[in-house]
């Protein structure tokens, strides 16, 4: 079995590597778009190989990215709640697009991505699959594997000497691109704590990177 992973090389796709490869005796292919992530790239080819992939795609998809769906959703002033750019939201078809045409040519069997099976990620990435390839298999670990949250996958990635930022005391995650930056994980997870860290921040600041954080209004993942 042959599977295209969507892959950034953050806590969670470390993790759906060797998971897939292990779960499915299968050899996995790891693609990573560049929408702007800039030194977040540099290494991932070395860290996918070590975790198990057969070969890492990184492409260069910053134009398209820019051209097709960031400037579509500036002119329609695509804001969440007022406040929240969707760079996040605008990059998964994008990512997903050329998933399938990289799966295509491999002749995988399957795609596999990251997002959660509470959010709406795993909706941006799946339709989009199925608009371009209908029969395609989708494997969507969060849906129905062994881990619970990020605790248990940082437990497994010491187990498995994998090499992650993330850690208990901060089980944070980054989403970077040329229109935003987005965190998400552990306290950020809850409303009820947002005034509590560290400071009551502005949400109608826009940060250096784009998007806002620290607001009670929770935006999509």
């Amino acid at each position: 079995m042959k599977i295209v992973l969507a892959y950034s090389g953050g806590l969670d796709t470390s993790v759906l590597l060797l998971w897939l490869k292990e779960k499915y005796n299968a050899e996995v292919v790891a693609f990573c778009a560049d929408i702007g992530q800039e030194e977040e790239l540099k290494g991932l080819d070395k860290k996918a190989m070590k975790t198990g992939a057969s070969k890492l795609y990184v492409e260069d998809l910053r134009e398209e990215f820019v051209k097709d769906y960031v400037w579509t959703a500036v002119k329609a002033n695509a804001l969440y709640e007022g406040v929240y750019l969707l760079g996040t939201s605008l990059a998964r078809p994008v990512i997903a697009k050329k998933q399938i045409e990289i799966a295509i040519k491999e002749g995988a069997d399957a795609v596999a991505h990251g997002a959660t099976g509470k959010g709406n990620d795993q909706v941006r990435f799946e339709l989009t699959y199925y608009a371009l390839k209908p029969d395609v298999k989708v494997i969507a670990p969060w849906r129905d594997w062994e881990f619970t949250g990020r605790a248990d996958l940082i437990a497994y990635c010491a187990k498995h000497n994998i090499n992650v930022t993330a850690t208990a005391e901060k089980p944070y995650s980054m989403d970077r691109n040329l229109m935003h930056i987005s965190y998400e994980g552990g306290i950020l997870e809850d409303p009820w704590a947002a005034r509590a860290v560290s400071g009551d921040f502005d949400s109608k600041k826009i940060s250096s990177g784009g998007a806002f954080h620290g607001s009670s209004k929770m935006p999509p993942s």
